[in-house]
């Protein structure tokens, strides 16, 4: 069984984890763009949108509005970062999008390659209403 949550790689990919997100609330295409891993079989499974390569994905963030970006301002909460070792993580989030109170959750599944922590499967979804 690998180690779980030794302190320091839980403190690299939190780091990195936060880079991410402070990238998404800024609508940092580069940074959001770098912390995915870049090859044809990482995937994000969004709230309307199926991105089964890093291209797409990148192509989806390019083609973001500032209006849609707005509309996606949000407050994490309940976050729980879990690292397997020293190279792989996962990282779950809940939070509630400003605009509208909606609730939604993200996971994210890290990898350590040789230029650093990756995202390699990604997934967020809406929960519905009720």
């Amino acid at each position: 069984m690998h180690e779980l949550n030794i302190p320091e790689i839980v403190a690299e990919v939190t780091a990195a984890f936060e880079r991410y997100d402070h990238g998404l609330a800024e609508n940092d295409v580069a940074v959001l763009n770098d912390s995915f891993w870049e090859h044809p079989l990482t995937l994000r499974y969004g709230v309307a949108e199926n991105l089964r390569s890093h291209a797409e994905i990148a192509q989806f963030r390019a083609a973001r509005t500032p209006a849609q970006h707005a509309a996606r301002a949000r407050v994490l909460e309940n976050t729980r970062i879990t690292t397997f070792g020293r190279d792989f993580a996962v990282a779950n989030t809940e939070y509630t999008l400003v605009a509208s109170g909606k609730k939604g959750r993200q996971s994210q599944a890290w990898v350590r390659m040789p230029q650093g922590w990756k995202v390699v499967a990604a997934h967020v979804s809406m929960l519905a209403e009720g």
